[in-house]
C-alpha cells in the first residue's frame, strides 16, 4: 500500500478521504485550523479531522506552510504521495517536491475551466450545463499541472451549489481511485493544459448575496441557487434583508423591477429587468426561520403591485 498524506479541510474533502483509508495506508491527515462556527462562533472541528480522529487517523493543522515550517511534518510521516482535495492553501514547492509519487489534486471542475478556489459555485452561478473533477499532477501555478483525468457531470437544472457539491465529492473520490495505482506504477497520463483556456473562479465574497430585481430573471434564479448554501442570496424587503432560499424562472410580466405580480401557493412572483420574473418558493426574515413564501405573503400581507 502507499502512504499517503491526505490534505483537505471541509466536507467536499470527506468522500475522497474515506476511500482513501479503505485501500491504502493514510498515515495523516492535514486541515486547516478549527473555526468557529454557526450562530454560537464555537469552534469546531473541521470535517476532514473529524473523520480522521473517527478512523484513528492522527491529525496535524499547521498554521502555516511557508518557510519549511511543514518540512519536520513530512519527515514525521514521509507520505509516498500527497493526495489534496479542498485544502485551501497553496503548497510550497518543498512540500510539492517531497512524495516519491507526487501531489495528486481532486479539483471541482473540468481544467483548464474554473481554476481557483470555487469552481462548483462558479459554474452554477455562471449557467453551465456541464461540470465535472479533475485528477491532476500539481505545479506551483494554481491548477495548472497535468491532468490525469477527467469525470464530467451534467449539472441539473434546479440543482444549488450544496447540491453538486455533494455529487462532485463522490465523483472525486471515484475519479482517484480509478488512477491512484496507475499513478504508483508511472502508467498515469500527464497531459500538459492550455493556460490559453483557462478561466478562474475566485472566492465567493458574502457581498455578493444582496441581489436586487434589476438583474435578468435567468441570472437571479442563477444566484439563488449558486450562493447557496453559502452565503445565501437575499433582496430588501420593507427596509430589511430577507434571505431566498428557493426561486424558480417565473413567466414573461410586464412590471418594473422588483414588483409583485402574483401571489399564490405556488411560491411569489416578482418581475425583473428583462420583462422575465422569478417566482421565489421560500424565503427567511433574519433571526427566523425560512418559510414557504406564500406563508409569508400571508403574514406579512404581500399583495400584487407591492414592490421588493
Amino acid at each position: 500500500m502507499i502512504r499517503i498524506m491526505f490534505m483537505g479541510t471541509p466536507d467536499f474533502a470527506v468522500p475522497t478521504l474515506e476511500a482513501l483509508i479503505e485501500k491504502h495506508d493514510v498515515v495523516c491527515v492535514v486541515s486547516q485550523p478549527d473555526r468557529p462556527k454557526g450562530r454560537g462562533h464555537k469552534t469546531q472541528p473541521t470535517a476532514t479531522k473529524e473523520t480522521a480522529l473517527r478512523r484513528g487517523i492522527p491529525v496535524e493543522q499547521p498554521l502555516t506552510l511557508k518557510d519549511d515550517a511543514f518540512k519536520g511534518t513530512l519527515e514525521k510521516y514521509h507520505p509516498d504521495m500527497i493526495v489534496v482535495a479542498a485544502f485551501g492553501r497553496i503548497l510550497p514547492e518543498y512540500v510539492l517536491r517531497y512524495p516519491k509519487y507526487g501531489c495528486i489534486n481532486v479539483h471541482g471542475s473540468v481544467l483548464p475551466k474554473y481554476r481557483g478556489a470555487a469552481p462548483i459555485q462558479w459554474a452554477v452561478l455562471n449557467g453551465e450545463t456541464e461540470t465535472g473533477v479533475t485528477i491532476m499532477h500539481m505545479a506551483r501555478e494554481l491548477d495548472a499541472g497535468d491532468i490525469i483525468s477527467i469525470k464530467k457531470t451534467n449539472i441539473l437544472p434546479a440543482e444549488t451549489s450544496g447540491e453538486l457539491f455533494d455529487r462532485l465529492s463522490r465523483l472525486g473520490a471515484e475519479a482517484l481511485m480509478e488512477v491512484i495505482d496507475s499513478i504508483r506504477d508511472g502508467s498515469a497520463p500527464r497531459v500538459p493544459q492550455n493556460d490559453a483556456e483557462a478561466t478562474y473562479a475566485p472566492m465567493i465574497d458574502k457581498k455578493m448575496a444582496l441581489l436586487d430585481f434589476s438583474m435578468p430573471a435567468d441570472r437571479f434564479e442563477r444566484f439563488v441557487r449558486g450562493l447557496d448554501p453559502w452565503p445565501v442570496a437575499s433582496v430588501g424587503f420593507r427596509g430589511e434583508p430577507v434571505k431566498i432560499r428557493k426561486a424558480a424562472p417565473g413567466p414573461t410580466v410586464k412590471a418594473k423591477a422588483g414588483t409583485v405580480c402574483d401571489v399564490t401557493k405556488d411560491g411569489i412572483t416578482v418581475a425583473c429587468s428583462d420583462g422575465g420574473s422569478v417566482c421565489i418558493k421560500q424565503i427567511q426574515k433574519p433571526g427566523k426561520k425560512a418559510i414557504d413564501a406564500y406563508a409569508f405573503a400571508q403574514g406579512e400581507h404581500i399583495k400584487i403591485g407591492d414592490v421588493f
